[in-house]
């Protein structure tokens, strides 16, 4: 069997930033257990895979098609970073002729369209509910989605951008920490600061995922349809530019629509493209 299969550095233009993902093009079903082994056979946070839906659709020419993501040990029920890369690898690459991708998923139909300057992923918006929390960093506000099973914490308005990046997090101890099979993913996030940076952002965040096998993720689409519904209460905005700070880093333009959903723009750098094997 061999399958096609690319890497994209999503939410950036440049290569080797961003955050990576593994686009696999599946001509027909896979058997179910291959899914898990290729993406673990990446071991990038998420590896996505792109299925057809009828015999008869064509990669070139159709514009709706199924997608699921695997992090090396699971499944996960959305994926930004990974929808932004098939949809970099369908357009770019594979000269896909739409203007407007649908693609059928856990989360329900995620649409990526074509912009000038990128991709505008249409995700759903998840609120975030008040939440109780106790650790030693000065937090301003705790609360969690119990649609993504994401905890979201705000560090105190009172901590620079430096501190969150330089932050040092246990992430091996979080899983024994948090048992209970309610949180799946913690968010760090920080209001972003007026001036003093070279670019402005409106929020700042970092993603960490020990419970579904990633330690820290570069750049996360899913956590900003948290984030995103969050900070636009919170500032009062609908359209926000944001910056995850992990190592690699990564930027995220935000418009919050009136249907309850999120556009969120980005780049994607295409940086490898072969055939796998298995």
């Amino acid at each position: 069997m061999k399958l096609p299969i690319f890497v994209a550095d999503a939410f950036t233009t440049k290569a080797f930033r961003g955050n990576p993902a593994a686009v696999c093009l599946l001509e027909n079903k896979l058997d179910e257990d291959m899914h898990q082994k290729i993406a673990r056979e990446m071991n990038l946070s998420e590896t996505a895979f792109i299925q057809k839906l009828h015999p008869t659709d064509n990669f070139t020419q159709s514009s709706c098609f199924g997608l699921r993501w695997f992090t090396p040990v699971s499944e996960v029920p959305l994926c930004g970073h990974a929808t932004l890369a098939s949809a970099a690898v369908l357009f770019h690459t594979i000269k896909n002729m739409n203007s407007t991708l649908t693609f059928v998923t856990l989360s329900g139909e995620l649409k990526a369209r074509r912009a000038e300057d990128g991709i505008i992923l249409d995700l759903p918006l998840y609120p975030a509910h008040p939440q109780t929390a106790i650790g030693d960093t000065l937090v301003q506000d705790t609360c969690y989605s119990p649609d993504t099973r994401k905890l979201l914490v705000r560090l105190s308005d009172t901590y620079s951008r430096s501190f969150l990046e330089n932050l040092k997090v246990n992430t091996q101890n979080l899983p024994q920490v948090e048992n209970t099979g309610k949180v799946k993913g913690l968010i760090l996030t920080l209001k972003g600061e007026a001036d003093g940076q070279t670019q402005a952002f409106d929020f700042y965040s970092r993603y960490f995922a020990p419970w579904v096998g990633v330690a820290e993720d570069p750049v996360t689409g899913s956590a900003h349809t948290v984030l995103s519904s969050y900070w636009s209460q919170q500032l009062g905005k609908k359209n926000m530019h944001a910056f995850q700070c992990s190592s690699r880093g990564g930027e995220l333009e935000i418009s919050l629509s009136p249907d309850g959903r999120v556009d969120i723009r980005g780049g994607a750098a295409i940086v490898l493209e072969g055939t796998l094997t298995a």
